[in-house]
């Protein structure tokens, strides 16, 4: 061979699509688990799991295309109708599916995607040659005994036990009880799962998975468990679960693994060898839990695309930004020295780099569903968890935003997502006692505002207790008791991203919602945005998150305060106008203006700004501009108006220190700066 091709060229390319074809197994599976015997989704599926088998294959990954082979071959069963899925093959699928982006993320970190799958590897297996569904054949009677013959194990499972044991770690046998009152029997068996999976791995469950999830059992299992803490403990932890009456750990010897152990000539270790991993994948919960709505995709279509580095793309931008000043000093230029071939030149050379501004920001935009696409997997896994029945409904996911503000929003979202399902609605019991339907609901929106985007969060869960935020907000010395009764109660309920609330003890108090809220906010703040909450007290919740379209480039109107020039967004206006000052009126100490069949508030720049040498009260007629916020209106006072420019945003880092209203500044044609107005701001 002349050459040796370098991989290494190829890296980057093999980890974007490894990544894009995961999160369309991730979406798909989860629709066909809506609807399981959809085969065109499985159609999907396997083509998304072939196509990342051979590019792991060619790439040299071999663990990755090993795994994604074995998962094909299940997938390949279900396609030609020789196989239906079920909760087992759906969580077996989905725990390959993780183990597939854990090693993706250790290639990304220069690994060599390497990772301990042969229990998932197992479980693929059994389903593949049927051995998994013999796990049903031990009878319920075994669950009654307290120990003995009748919780028997198979040779594989034997040999893992005593492996285990050699290793240092103890072989349980957890017998649990449910309450007779125990309504939900296969939830509170997840639950068990959930908790001992967390400390150990589960080798045997008695009756099977299968039997557990559909309820096949009195009220008693049993479970063979291997785990390095003791057997007290656990059996304290599994007893302090809600609707479990008993829980007994005995800890197993090797004689008494081997009474348990019954032989099977015919066995063969692969068909054993889902055993360990078969229970581990827990009990499902009842179906509708963490379904979405959202429409999933099918796999990555080849486009006529390139990846982009996202640095050359900030270089490209900067540059830009640099040639808009030095055109709108070509302008102011042309027109003071009035040559006529030079007027056209710059002309000319205005249009062009207009095309090119809209081509640059068009370049930096994607669609948020690139931050929302994995929460609906989340939501699924979450509300499994938390034994809730969650609907999670995503609209306007086509919606796009500056690169810049995308790859910063994902982590505030994960947290108002997980603070709604885990303390904004109640339990399923909790729903059904207020009159709710048991399946609670989380609604996920973006959408275009101006030149802002807006994303909100919103659950029919239990609302804030005002009352209690108010209280503990003095207690900690947030307000003072006087300026708490001053308040109204979106005030009171925004009190919650104050740093006051972050800490453990006051959970309880205000339903958990404070936690960590201050570091939402502040990290949508240091992104030039802000964040809200409406809640009522048993309908829900609505968190509200409004971002900058672009950070870089945007259409303003200049005007002047005096000697000093200011830009507003263009697209924060609605119109422009002139009032006599006879024509302001004054309701209740506040200055309004009739606009439209409406009356609208009177917002002073001067005064807001604090403008050196402009008084408005020494003019009879008074320029205006009127701006909009959601259904809010506002007229605001201005000197004059200069025009209308494409401006450049430049941040003014610490230097306005908490200037109010301003978002930052820009350089003019003239060479003067000029503060850019916040007008959303400018709302009370």
């Amino acid at each position: 061979m002349d050459s040796i091709m370098d991989m290494n060229a190829y890296l980057s390319m093999f980890i974007d699509e490894s990544q894009d074809h995961l999160q369309a197994l991730n979406e798909n599976l989860l629709k066909l688990e809506g609807d399981p015997n959809d085969l065109s989704i499985v159609q999907v599926i396997f083509r998304s799991a072939h196509t990342l088998k051979g590019m792991s294959a060619t790439m040299g990954f071999e663990d990755l295309a090993s795994l994604t082979h074995e998962m094909e071959n299940v997938l390949d069963l279900v396609r030609n109708g020789k196989l239906a899925m079920d909760a087992f093959i759906f969580d077996v699928l989905f725990k390959g599916l993780d183990a597939l982006e854990s090693m993706v993320a250790d290639i990304t970190a220069g690994g060599q995607g390497k990772a301990d799958v042969g229990s998932i590897v197992g479980a693929l297996k059994s389903i593949v040659d049927g051995s998994y569904l013999t796990r049903t054949e031990t009878a319920a009677a075994a669950v009654a005994a307290p120990a003995g013959p009748a919780a028997a194990i198979d040779e594989f499972q034997l040999s893992v036990l005593k492996q285990s044991m050699d290793s240092g770690l103890k072989a349980l046998r957890i017998d649990v009880s449910l309450e007779e009152s125990c309504v939900l029997k296969a939830a509170r068996a997840y639950m068990v799962f959930n908790l001992l999976e967390e400390k150990g791995e589960v080798v045997k469950s008695i009756p099977s998975v299968t039997e557990l999830e559909q309820e096949q059992f009195d009220r008693s299992f049993t479970v063979i468990f291997v785990t390095e803490h003791d057997a007290k403990g656990l059996e304290e932890a599994v007893g302090g679960i809600s609707e479990v009456a008993a829980a007994r750990a005995e800890e197993l010897d090797a004689g008494t693994l081997e009474r348990l152990a019954r032989p099977e000539p015919a066995a063969k270790p692969a068909a054993g060898a889902a055993a360990p991993s078969a229970p581990a994948a827990k009990p499902a919960e009842p179906p509708a839990a963490g379904e979405a709505r959202k429409p999933a995709g099918g796999a990555p279509a080849a486009s006529r695309t390139i990846r982009v580095d996202i640095e050359r793309l900030d270089a490209l931008m900067n540059l830009f930004s640099e040639l808009l000043i030095d055109r709108s000093r070509l302008e102011q230029l042309s027109s003071e020295i009035g040559r006529g071939e030079l007027t056209e030149t710059v002309e000319h050379l205005s249009r062009i780099s207009g095309d090119l501004q809209n081509i640059v920001l068009k370049l930096r935009m994607v669609p948020v569903d690139t931050v929302f696409n994995r929460f609906p997997r989340m939501i699924r896994d979450l509300a499994r968890s938390l034994d809730k029945k969650v609907e999670l409904i995503v609209t306007g996911a086509d919606t796009e935003l500056d690169r810049t503000v995308i790859d910063e929003i994902g982590d505030p979202l994960v947290h108002l997502l997980r603070n709604s399902l885990d303390h904004g609605l109640e339990t399923t019991e909790g729903r059904l006692q207020a009159g709710k339907p048991e399946t609670g609901t989380i609604w996920l929106r973006a959408y275009h505002s101006g030149n802002h985007v807006f994303i909100e969060v919103e659950e029919d869960g239990r609302g804030i207790n005002s009352d209690k935020v108010k209280a503990k907000a003095v207690e900690n010395g947030v307000l003072s008791p006087e300026e708490a009764a001053r308040l109204t109660v979106d005030e009171m309920n925004n009190l919650i991203f104050a740093p006051g609330f972050s800490t453990a003890d006051q959970i309880s108090d205000i339903s958990g919602r404070g936690v960590g809220l201050d570091v939402v906010r502040s990290k949508i703040l240091s992104l030039g945005g802000n964040v809200s909450v409406e809640s009522k007290a048993g309908v829900g919740s609505k968190f509200s998150i409004q971002l900058p379209l672009t950070l870089s480039i945007i259409t303003a109107m200049l005007v002047k305060l005096g000697s000093e020039k200011y830009a507003v967004p263009l697209t924060s206006i609605v119109e422009t106008g002139i009032v006599k000052r006879e024509a302001i009126l004054t309701v209740h100490g506040n200055r309004m203006l009739s606009y439209r069949n409406a009356v609208i508030p009177v917002v002073s720049l001067s005064r807001v700004l604090g403008a050196p040498d402009y008084r408005e009260d020494d003019e009879e007629e008074s320029e205006y501009i009127v701006i909009r916020k959601g259904d809010k209106w506002a007229a605001v006072i201005v000197d004059d108006f200069i025009g209308q420019s494409d401006i450049v945003l430049k941040s003014m880092g610490a230097y306005l220190g908490q200037t109010p209203a301003v978002s930052g500044a820009t350089i003019l044609g003239d060479g003067q700066v000029a503060l850019i107005i916040d007008p959303n701001a400018l709302f009370k």
